[in-house]
């Protein structure tokens, strides 16, 4: 008999992403009790502005203390507000008392001003330990490359902070601020909009094959498909990209051979459920998922976001680097 490969990891993950799909379904309540409003495509209406802000205390990984065990909803609840209260409380308070040169005020960040959702103890839910699986050999090296020869050029330096792309993990994932996402639906395609580098994905719906195995993107080429309620976006023509923003320790690359799963489940009319399974095997040792809530976010507003315009910092860290490099001592002058 023989297996193909590629339909041997698609048909792992979907099986997992199965699993996962039922589990939501049976702790969300009345979740099928409830039906979203149709499009004339037949699609559910999904359009509007979502937000994942609630989601950014949940940290990426499962906490010692709740290691091989499901915390109580009580046990939860204090985690997040815990870990909620310890964030907005951590202040700036001089150079003299700090570690490092200090980042913005905490008045910048989306979760300053709002309320963390106690979802989950990790955003991780599988594998079932709620870790990140290890890196492999070539993605370790990957990383230690891009501490040691970053700013040697541009090119080296991560895709997010040259304007170019965060990846879909950086697109999707809760982050620091503009965790809003545009959701806009014509027929046929879904739209998502990230205000981080103005980024629109547009994912074609029941559109067939995948673009030649030549063509690769950045994002990868995305396939969607309802089934239900639930959106399913398959996307694979990865290009490599050693330095990518990623969950977990350090920026490990993304490979040609990568495939991206996404669901997105109608809960009721201001949740969205996400998941987000990724197959790299020359980065990660196994398949991984995450999980978060997107909830409706009608106040949000999305602006221009100048990124290429008012990227000052790779003009900074390629000019200090050549600084280091002269044996120059800094002066402060220019």
């Amino acid at each position: 008999m023989t297996i193909n490969p590629a339909e041997f990891v698609r048909d792992t993950i979907m099986r997992g992403l199965a699993t996962i799909i039922t589990f939501i379904f049976a702790v969300s309540g009345n979740a099928q009790d409830w039906q979203p409003e149709k499009l004339p495509d037949g699609q559910p209406n999904i359009t509007g502005m979502w937000n994942n802000v609630g989601a950014t205390a949940t940290p990426v990984e499962m906490p010692d203390e709740f290691e091989g065990r499901i915390p109580s909803a009580d046990e939860l609840a204090e985690f997040i507000s815990r870990r909620d209260e310890a964030r907005k409380g951590n202040v700036w308070d001089g150079f003299e008392n700090s570690q490092g040169v200090g980042a913005y005020g905490n008045y910048w960040f989306d979760w300053y001003w709002s309320d963390a959702v106690a979802d989950a103890p990790a955003l991780v839910v599988d594998p079932p330990n709620g870790r990140i699986p290890a890196y492999t050999a070539n993605a370790q090296e990957a990383i230690r490359l891009n501490v040691v020869e970053e700013h040697d050029s541009a090119a080296n330096v991560e895709s997010g902070d040259r304007c170019l792309s965060r990846g879909v993990f950086g697109m999707m994932m809760p982050t620091a601020y503009n965790n809003g996402k545009l959701i806009l639906q014509s027929p046929g395609y879904v739209m998502i909009h990230s205000e981080m580098i103005h980024n629109a994905r547009i994912i074609p719906i029941d559109a067939g094959d995948h673009v030649d195995e030549n063509i690769k993107l950045w994002e990868g080429d995305a396939r969607g498909r309802w089934e239900g309620n639930t959106l399913i976006i398959e996307s694979s023509n990865f290009k490599y990209v050693r330095n990518i923003r990623a969950p977990g320790r350090g920026n490990p690359p993304q490979h040609e051979g990568r495939k991206m799963i996404e669901t997105f489940t109608v809960e009721d009319e201001n949740t969205l459920r996400y998941t987000l399974t990724v197959d790299d095997p020359l980065t990660y040792e196994a398949p991984w998922t995450v999980a978060f809530p997107y909830l409706k976010d009608d106040e949000y507003k999305q602006y221009e976001y100048a990124c290429h315009e008012g990227n000052y910092a790779m003009e900074t860290r390629l000019s200090g680097a050549r600084v280091v490099e002269r044996g120059i001592t800094e002066t402060g002058n220019r």
